[in-house]
């Protein structure tokens, strides 16, 4: 072998050598959740509310088939992020009491289904708000920190992954419900500041508390959802349009606050994760992805099912994996798992 060949080979092999060590000091030791049913994994069950998922057919096709409390046939798109990033393959839920800091110093999440940035979302049905979640958090920490110790805690606090994935409870459930006040007290521009406003205030505690890489998740297409296909009375059946327009406006804000935070917030490397253009293409095109029905839910008529509605009494689909939604709001697991793939793919990559 001449000397420009090995020379060749040795820079190949440095180069290799160069990025294992970049991605072995980049790693995330942990994911910290926060947000509402589309990451809760299990909070819920342990606080007084209509909003839970802990029976079956739940968790039909989890490990075991276990019913855990996550809005889903299987897992969340927080679980399959977790397993790409090494750690444990779910993300348990911090009021279980089957777990403890062993586990959640490898990943904890704080949501809960049904909440929303507004208090008065989270009010609805009793769940747990953005601030209890922080608080939740907070308390975390100080265990953390008992267990790891003071320096390795910071170290782990620093470098975990924190995932905020909420806000369309604050639409949905909240500002277009009949019952609401808060479509007499703000316009829909007026409502977005306001939340977005308590977004910031969330965002801007979470760094103070020593999170630095933050995954803000955009608004789904909220319109195609099959409770709101069927609500749609300009034309049921079919997405609502006004509520997609909206989340797409909503998302552009959004991504500017992301954008302005990382400018004012030192060390912050928040990101925002666009998930409004990939499952509207899914929704549009499902062959495309290997689905087979985009438009109803498995469980039941797949129309309006959701938490209590879809039971064991409810007739639920053979395969979930032929469907985009598990039941009228919710991906399945497999949608969950695509999901986390393209947020890997499209963001989430430059932590690894």
């Amino acid at each position: 072998m001449n000397m420009s060949l090995r020379y060749s080979l040795w820079l190949v092999l440095l180069g290799l050598l160069s990025l294992y060590i970049i991605k072995a000091t980049a790693k995330v030791p942990t994911i910290v959740v926060f947000g509402d049913s589309s990451v809760d994994s299990g909070n819920n069950d342990y606080i007084m509310t209509t909003a839970k998922a802990n029976f079956r057919p739940y968790g039909r096709d989890f490990d075991n088939e276990e019913p855990t409390g996550r809005f889903s046939n299987g897992r969340l798109a927080t679980d399959y992020l977790s397993k790409a990033f090494g750690l444990p393959s779910f993300v348990p839920a911090y009021l279980d009491p089957d777990y403890g800091i062993e586990q959640f110093a490898s990943g904890v999440c704080f949501a809960s289904a049904s909440t929303g940035l507004d208090n008065a979302t989270a009010d609805i049905f009793n769940v747990i708000p953005m601030w209890q979640q922080l608080e939740y958090y907070k308390e975390y920490r100080g265990r953390l920190k008992s267990y790891q110790g003071e320096a390795k805690a910071k170290d782990t606090l620093s470098e975990a992954l924190y995932i905020v994935s909420i806000g369309t409870n604050d639409f949905i459930e909240n500002y277009y419900s009949p019952r609401s006040e808060r479509s007499s007290q703000f316009t829909v521009p007026e409502y977005e500041e306001f939340l977005l406003g308590i977004a910031e205030g969330f965002l801007r505690e979470l760094h103070g508390l020593g999170g630095r890489k933050i995954d803000v998740t955009s608004l789904p297409p909220m319109g195609c959802l099959p409770l709101t296909r069927m609500t749609n009375s300009k034309a049921v059946g079919f997405c609502n349009e006004e509520y997609n327009a909206l989340a797409r406006d909503f998302n552009v804000k959004l991504r500017r606050l992301v954008r302005r935070l990382n400018g004012e917030l030192p060390g912050a490397k928040i990101v925002y994760g666009n998930v409004y253009d990939f499952f509207a293409d899914v929704v549009q095109n499902p062959s495309s992805y290997g689905f087979q029905n985009s438009v109803t839910g498995c469980c039941g008529t797949g129309l309006f099912e959701t938490s209590f509605l879809c039971n064991t009494r409810t007739f639920t689909c053979p395969d979930a994996d032929e469907f985009v939604f598990w039941d009228s709001i919710h991906p399945t697991d497999r949608m969950n798992h695509i999901i986390a793939d393209q947020i890997m793919k499209s963001t989430l990559y430059i932590f690894l």
